[in-house]
């Protein structure tokens, strides 16, 4: 299928590793023009090297930011040209106990989780507006509906990008402009690899035993009971940037696998 992404400029914040790696690999493949981010200008340059040479022909640069700082975010404002789809997926997470968890972390989540994609969003989405045409898409979690005890900040920062994506939504009202959430469920990033990991590790199991046992203990609603792939969610996050979805608008769309249990 023809997504008609050829000739669309797309920003994939967080993008040098995990689900955003591989959301940037899939519009690069679809022939958009891809601008990709990471913290480190070397890890950048790395991947982009590595797209380049994975989809041969496509158009992938990359300007690194921390989206913890405020002066980097603003200085990678200046430096990206005017863009047709948005993908705010920069984000952290830490499993923590809540009565451990200081306002400098609050903050810090909020800073990266929120923040991010709240400032990209107030740049971008005028010129999408103006030029009559733009995908805005954030890169929520079920965690936003299904608060997890050990991550309550995570969850809550969560939430709290529903609210900004639809509210931005109702902003593009009678316009061939988006703004969508997508919302995976437990996926198999290099970042949950390594939890899962330490659980086996604590718990005295295999990778395989840690993952099963995650699933029915942590997720037991899990209707898939295993980890989504990055590139599942890649796949819906894809098509939700492309023309194609041009009447889904203000929606929350899970990836998660049926882990939540709510009817939309």
């Amino acid at each position: 299928m023809d997504l008609q992404l050829k000739g669309k400029t797309a920003f994939v914040s967080g993008s040098t590793q995990g689900i955003g790696l591989a959301i940037a690999q899939n519009l690069a493949k679809e022939g958009a023009s891809v601008i990709i981010n990471g913290r480190s200008q070397d890890k950048v340059d790395e991947v982009v090297k590595k797209l380049q040479q994975g989809v041969p022909g496509a158009e992938v640069s990359g300007i690194a930011a921390d989206f913890s700082k405020v002066d980097e975010i603003n200085a990678l404002i200046e430096k990206l040209p005017d863009v047709d789809i948005l993908i705010n997926n920069a984000g952290i997470f830490e499993p923590k106990p809540f009565v451990e968890i200081t306002d400098e972390d609050w903050f810090k989540f909020f800073e990266v989780n929120v923040m991010s994609g709240v400032r990209l969003s107030r740049y971008f989405l005028p010129k999408m507006i103006a030029q009559n045409w733009g995908r805005i898409i954030f890169i929520s979690s079920e965690s936003a509906v299904n608060i997890p005890e050990e991550m309550i900040h995570y969850g809550t920062t969560k939430t709290a990008q529903l609210g900004v994506s639809r509210g931005l939504a109702e902003l593009t009202k009678g316009t061939d402009v988006t703004v969508n959430t997508v919302m995976p469920g437990p996926t198999k990033s290099e970042g949950v690899a390594e939890f899962v990991k330490q659980l086996a590790a604590g718990n005295n199991l295999t990778a395989e035993e840690a993952e099963k046992d995650f699933f029915k203990t942590a997720r037991p609603t899990s209707l898939l009971q295993r980890f989504s792939s990055v590139e599942e969610v890649a796949n819906l996050v894809t098509y939700v940037a492309s023309p194609l979805s041009s009447a889904t608008n203000g929606s929350a769309l899970k990836v998660d696998g049926g882990v939540a249990k709510f009817i939309i």
